[in-house]
């Protein structure tokens, strides 16, 4: 069933937001945006575009169903390839879908390849673009994503901030505050959502066939994630990562939904047997409403996934971040989360100052309230009726 709407109101005639998911933290952000699209009143008229990047089918039919995400309107099925090959061929197979439906604008959400493919789409045909998630920076151009997230937010005509330091950051990019609006994070308004229908640990690990009776553990028991190539790529690293994963599981058992990329590389280097089965449990994917239940119930959470650091912060959960740097810095000024780095003793010792009750307990950072998604869909309808997506268009015209 088509997720369009039509939107006729006296002297209005809107074509589609077109509204681009991607990668697994893209459909987190949309599933709360088309909600609140189709919530308000009047609704906006939307066309879901699914590019294909995110390839594995399993998990991307279990995020649809266990976000209440429509199903897309047109699947690019771009699949996997090199960040070049990637991008441009959701350009490619874009153009089209940008030419039938003529939109009044182009929605992106993050910074995976997708967002800055029909970004650059979008805007070379003249459709304005709006940004969700704009402005958050690691200033480590050494990362793709970094890339991405400045470029998209250069071209884009309506910005969406999850933190009010994001707007400082575009502006030190010479990107205007008009352009800007603080609307929260949709992320957290996932998080609201599907926390009541979150599975527990104990059902997930059952389903799994996994050993449960590292829950029962008196101090509980650690989430691990791993997924990027800085941390998973290299032999060395991930060796000595594992390496202090396993001393950190002598003390709390671990709980590891290992990603498709991190199997592969422990396989392939050899290093299965420095994971002690009775200590950390290798799980599979986990759908989202697992990793959820998951995180909810964890005494601590080991990451390199930025959508976890904002998780665990609106959840109250302490993070220790695996990278050293964070996009988010937001999670550690005000939430629960530790740069950590891949350093070990700072890991250790994050990981004792947890246990012995000293965790860094945070807070829930402003407009992290369930209702970002709510506040961007009653801009965006004000800002496409006043004539300013078309303004800003003349005014780039040469």
């Amino acid at each position: 069933m088509s997720n369009q709407s039509s939107m006729k109101t006296p002297g209005n005639d809107l074509g589609p937001v077109i509204c681009v998911v991607g990668a697994r933290p893209n459909f987190m952000k949309m599933a709360p945006i088309l909600r609140a699209m189709a919530a308000h009143v009047p609704p906006l008229p939307v066309l879901l575009v699914h590019t294909g990047q995110h390839y594995d089918k399993d998990m991307s039919d279990r995020l649809f169903e266990d976000l209440r995400l429509p199903r897309p309107d047109v699947n690019l099925e771009v699949g996997s390839g090199t960040h070049a090959i990637q991008t441009a061929e959701v350009m490619r197979r874009f153009e089209p879908i940008v030419d039938t439906y003529k939109p009044s604008c182009v929605a992106v959400v993050g910074d995976v390849n997708s967002t800055l493919a029909c970004s650059l789409v979008a805007v070379k045909k003249g459709v304005p673009v709006v940004h969700i998630e704009a402005g958050l920076r690691s200033y480590d151009r050494a990362m793709p994503e970094e890339i991405n997230r400045i470029l998209t937010d250069q071209i884009s005509d309506r910005l969406y901030t999850t933190e009010r330091t994001a707007e400082e950051n575009l502006r030190l990019e010479g990107i205007p505050s008009s352009r800007v609006c603080f609307a929260g994070n949709v992320m957290i308004d996932s998080v609201v959502f599907g926390r009541s229908n979150a599975r527990s640990a104990a059902e997930t690990l059952k389903v799994c066939n996994a050993d449960a009776s590292v829950l029962s553990h008196p101090l509980g028991y650690g989430v691990v994630t791993l997924h990027r190539p800085s941390n998973v790529d290299h032999p060395e690293t991930l060796r000595a990562l594992l390496g202090v994963l396993g001393e950190v599981a002598a003390r709390l058992p671990l709980v590891f939904a290992l990603h498709p990329r991190t199997r592969s590389n422990i396989e392939r280097f050899g290093l299965m047997d420095l994971i002690d089965p009775t200590r950390m449990v290798l799980l599979p994917p986990q759908g989202y409403l697992e990793m959820l239940g998951l995180m909810s119930g964890a005494t601590v959470v080991l990451t390199d996934s930025g959508g976890l650091q904002e998780e665990t912060t609106a959840l109250g959960v302490p993070c220790l971040t695996l990278r050293e740097n964070t996009e988010r810095p937001i999670t550690v000024e005000q939430g629960t989360n530790i740069l950590v780095g891949r350093d070990r003793q700072a890991i250790l010792g994050a990981v004792q100052e947890i246990l012995a009750g000293n965790g860094k307990r945070g807070r829930v950072p402003e407009f992290w309230d369930g209702h970002a998604a709510e506040r961007i869909a009653a801009d965006l309808y004000q800002w496409l009726m006043s004539g300013k997506p078309q303004a800003a268009l003349k005014s780039s015209t040469p």
